[in-house]
């Protein structure tokens, strides 16, 4: 098996900027995730209900990142390190530093309501929960469960199968197949069977160890179109014909970093992956 490709996600919940090399840091891919958005209360606010976010972009600039979308002026925010801290309601922090008014008012007219973009400064301690297969020293970016998401384009490639035979066996025309995109993953792996990462235990990429912590869960984010921004029933009509336990339907895996990370640990498009 090898890394097939590799996508991190500057700001939670919007679209990925797709790179050939990452470095991996204790809390994931270096720069992933980091930035997120909330509303004027500090709750959390994500593609899953403002579809909208997934439509924006930003991308890795200096000490920040330069934020785009469709039709809009691109804007630059650096990293708010002197700003004071504000109450934010992630799991496991509770504070983190507003990157200010004008990137507020940015997103806020990309949105159509008062949203705030927030910074996770290298300070902030979140851990990995212990029901999340977390341990003690374990640390978490902004995602929503572990440092690393990981798919295979074996898994992707028999769901796609799954989804057109349930469009044929409904007489419902198939819909184009589904990409990575849909799952939001950092690593995609090709090789190895179908659903075979669901029996990992330990994980090296290239020369870089990890362990995994738990299958991931799917919610409501990956039946939204990527192109339209419109939600559908698939695919977790269909995953949940095939892999619905515990009350949830799943796909993908996550992975955390084994600790300590010696010298430069970087992982690469085209690194090999082993696992057990």
């Amino acid at each position: 098996m090898v890394v097939a490709a590799l996508t991190t996600y500057p700001v939670k919940s919007f679209a990925g900027v797709e790179v050939d090399e990452a470095r991996v840091e204790e809390v994931g891919l270096q720069g992933d995730r980091r930035w997120a958005v909330v509303d004027l209360d500090g709750n959390q606010v994500t593609a899953r209900e403002e579809h909208a976010l997934l439509g924006l972009r930003a991308e890795p600039a200096g000490d920040g990142i330069r934020l785009l979308a469709p039709g809009a002026t691109t804007l630059d925010v650096v990293a708010p390190r002197d700003a004071p801290p504000v109450a934010v309601s992630f799991s496991g922090q509770d504070r983190a530093r507003p990157a200010g008014a004008e990137a507020d008012a940015w997103l806020s007219d990309r949105i159509g309501r008062p949203l705030r973009l927030v910074w996770q400064d290298d300070e902030t301690r979140r851990p990995v929960r212990p029901e999340m297969g977390g341990r003690d020293g374990d640390r978490n970016s902004l995602s929503d469960a572990a440092p690393l998401h990981v798919t295979s384009e074996s898994s992707l490639g028999r769901l796609n199968d799954w989804l057109l035979e349930t469009a044929t066996d409904r007489g419902e025309q198939p819909a184009p197949s589904l990409g990575h995109d849909r799952w939001r993953p950092n690593v995609v792996v090709a090789g190895g069977e179908p659903f075979a990462e669901d029996t990992w235990g330990s994980v090296r990429i290239g020369d870089v160890p990890f362990r995994a912590t738990m299958i991931c869960d799917r919610c409501v984010m990956t039946t939204i179109d990527r192109t339209d921004l419109r939600s559908a029933k698939e695919p977790i009509r269909t995953l949940a014909r095939h892999r619905r336990w515990d009350g949830a339907t799943w796909f993908g895996i996550r992975l955390t970093p084994v600790l300590p990370l010696a010298g430069a640990a970087t992982v690469r498009v085209g690194d090999p992956v082993v696992a057990c």
